[in-house]
């Protein structure tokens, strides 16, 4: 029977199970937008309108040093038809390179 890659064999993005390769892609240019050490710790968004999600990352916390790289917590929300996804998360970027999401778990807000 012949592979057609219709099935993904994961989920494109850590931050939720709705958002398809191109949300991910999204969400990583905002992650590293305000996970910059140099930013001003301001939060930022992304959309999709092709699949209607939105969402934003929040850092959490001042920038560390783990392993070599630059390492920040964040709160990411992610807007689906659904309602609203919290996650939380660590995301690390080595010297030159990309953030790339080290943890990330459902955060549920406080009552």
């Amino acid at each position: 029977m012949p592979v057609t890659g219709s099935i993904a064999s994961k989920q494109p993005s850590p931050l939720s199970r709705a958002m398809t390769a191109e949300d991910w892609r999204r969400a990583q240019a905002a992650l590293a937008v305000a996970l910059d050490p140099q930013g001003n710790g301001a939060s930022a968004g992304w959309d999709n309108p092709e699949t209607k999600l939105k969402g934003s990352i929040a850092p959490v916390g001042a920038p560390y040093v783990k392993n070599d790289e630059v390492c920040r917590a964040f709160l990411a929300t992610t807007v689906t038809a659904a309602g609203q996804e919290w996650t939380q998360g660590d995301a690390c970027k080595p010297s030159g390179g990309d953030w790339a999401v080290r943890g990330a778990k459902p955060w549920k807000k406080p009552a």
